[in-house]
């Protein structure tokens, strides 16, 4: 089961997290959140999602799921990516964090795959009378 570790500005993960169980109806396994904030030291933080990425392998490797590109979490979460082991997407959304925990079961690169296409396929404009407009 590949592992789910969401980093993001202060609680946005935790609450997105949660949100994820919600629809979910559970709390899945192999899921941890780290919420940056502007006191911390990058170094550490570095220290920190390293060790939650130890925790979070079983083997099959873990996908960080970060808020914004080029913003200190994701730049951190970047210092991680190792081939077929641990992958990184930003632009993390509640669709995109869904469809990640809902596949996980596949391989890193399938997890991937579904988790950018939860959040692309996650935004639609409503029209007025109920209609989608892709």
């Amino acid at each position: 089961m590949i592992g789910i570790l969401v980093v993001t500005h202060e609680h946005l993960g935790e609450h997105l997290a949660r949100c994820a169980c919600h629809v979910l109806g559970e709390k899945p396994g192999q899921l941890q959140s780290l919420g940056v904030f502007v006191e911390n030291d990058p170094d550490d933080v570095l220290i920190n999602m390293r060790t939650l990425v130890q925790q979070l392998d079983a083997g099959d490797g873990v996908l960080i799921l970060c808020d914004i590109l080029g913003a200190t979490p994701c730049n951190i979460a970047t210092r991680l990516v190792q081939r077929n082991q641990v992958a990184c997407v930003a632009g993390l959304s509640l669709p995109m964090l869904v469809r990640a925990l809902t596949y996980r079961n596949e391989t890193l690169a399938t997890v991937v795959n579904k988790a950018l296409d939860g959040g692309k396929n996650g935004v639609i404009e409503i029209c007025a009378g109920s209609c989608y407009a892709a």
